[in-house]
């Protein structure tokens, strides 16, 4: 069990202005950020770090939409960080979401669903390299 997992709060929630409410939520759930920085991912980006959703019908757009504005890309630290954060962000499907989960509230819809959150230990620490450099990260 690791202690820390990867984030990303999407294009939809940062054109929306949910960025500094969505981290205060992650905040005050007890995650300490790690390293932390605000992007705009090309496509080719994108497509590099969703490359295992390639053969899936819905690649094409969702690389679209990851790559449409600026995330917010960030490593956090709790323990049993993985899944206590799948927990605070809700369901993939906000319309499933619990109620005051990130998803329930700052979500539009399965495909706009405001934040990314590491399903593995293993994923974790894979999507935290591919944003960031040893020097970033304490």
């Amino acid at each position: 069990m690791s202690n820390r997992t990867f984030t990303m709060i999407k294009p939809d929630a940062t054109a929306k202005g949910y960025t500094g409410a969505i981290l205060d939520q992650i905040i005050k759930a007890g995650y300490t950020i790690k390293a932390m920085k605000w992007i705009k991912l090309t496509k080719e980006q994108a497509g590099l770090f969703y490359d295992i959703h390639r053969e899936r019908l819905f690649f094409g757009e969702l690389v679209d939409f990851m790559s449409s504005g600026t995330i917010v890309a960030a490593i956090l630290e709790k323990e049993n960080a993985v899944a206590d954060f799948r927990k605070l962000i809700g369901a993939t499907n906000p319309a499933n979401a619990e109620e005051g989960t990130i998803r329930k509230l700052y979500a539009a819809s399965i495909g706009e669903n405001a934040v990314h959150g590491s399903d593995s230990d293993e994923n974790a620490l894979i999507e935290g390299d591919f944003f960031f450099s040893k020097l970033e990260r304490f």
